[in-house]
């Protein structure tokens, strides 16, 4: 089971292209709006956070990421066909050098 999850939102496209790719049945309603949920692990939740300064997370423990994001994690659970995409999702989402400079740590200033 996931420690917390990622929703994302279904708009009338997204629900055909996931229909299309038979995940459907993933779809749940949240509040009146048709979310998928993306579970993650404490350690995928804690790279989110340093990515994504701003992001929230909700009573149930789910957040939900900004649109750039919210599109290439969507783009990711439809090219896998699961909503089991932490694991390659998180690489494409963190990047753990956002924002450090060039001249980071051991460089020596080269």
């Amino acid at each position: 089971m996931a420690d917390s999850y990622i929703n994302v939102f279904v708009d009338d496209e997204r629900m055909k292209k996931l229909e299309e790719k038979g995940l459907a049945g993933e779809v749940t309603e949240i509040d009146g709006k048709k979310v998928i949920q993306v579970g993650m692990t404490k350690k995928d939740q804690k790279k989110l956070l340093k990515g994504f300064k701003d992001l929230q997370f909700d009573a149930n423990n789910a957040c939900t990421l900004p649109e750039e994001a919210d599109n290439k994690l969507m783009d990711i659970i439809l090219e896998m066909g699961t909503t089991d995409v932490m694991k390659v999702a998180i690489s494409k989402l963190y990047n753990p050098l956002a924002g450090r400079d060039v001249f980071g740590r051991g460089t020596g200033m080269r």
